[in-house]
């Protein structure tokens, strides 16, 4: 057999076991129904307006991306405070989502609910629609104030795919650190 027959046909068997997984690669739903994200979302950031204990009006955001080889849209995420001095409640109404980052905002992304989870220290910030893979979209959650107590606060950021059943998926903390008032002279 020639060399170019044996290249030939390699080439028409890579091509269809590509043209295979390249079609199974966008369905990522297990045989039980559970949906999960093939390349997951990263959390790229947590940044606040005011980072002075008590201070009214501030805004945290939250940024992810979702990447191109994710398979599945970014249905909604659970935000948890997990470590801090003090427990941050939300003026949930006021709460906003958008493509791009912080400093660089596009098109809002209406919420279907942010509304807090089990406890008072987890909200569950749903999409409509979902944020689509190759996608950067920041939460903009406003604080009623910001704690009393100076200090780090971690907030805990779970992703979850668009469907009934999906695998959640933990990309990290987000990190806060407030200052007391009197801090403040340290710190010029």
């Amino acid at each position: 057999m020639r060399f170019s027959t044996l290249l030939g046909a390699s080439l028409a068997v890579s091509a269809a076991i590509w043209s295979v997984v390249g079609q199974s690669a966008s369905a990522v739903t297990l045989s039980d129904g559970t949906v999960n994200f093939m390349g997951v979302p990263r959390l790229e950031g947590a940044s606040t307006t005011f980072n002075q204990t008590y201070a009214w009006g501030a805004t945290y955001y939250f940024t992810i991306f979702v990447p191109e080889d994710a398979g599945e849209r970014l249905q909604r995420i659970a935000i948890a405070q997990t470590e801090g001095s003090d427990d941050i409640e939300f003026d949930l109404e006021e709460s906003r989502a958008y493509e791009g980052k912080r400093r660089n905002r596009e098109s809002e992304i209406p919420l279907i609910a942010a509304k807090p989870k089990d406890n008072r220290q987890t909200l569950e910030i749903s999409f409509d629609p979902p944020v689509s893979p190759g996608k950067t979209v920041t939460i903009a959650l406003k604080p009623v104030q910001n704690p009393r107590y100076g200090g780090v606060y971690l907030f805990g950021v779970t992703a979850f795919p668009a469907g009934e059943k999906a695998r959640s998926y933990f990309l990290g903390f987000g990190r806060l650190h407030f200052y007391d008032s009197g801090d403040w002279g340290r710190y010029w």
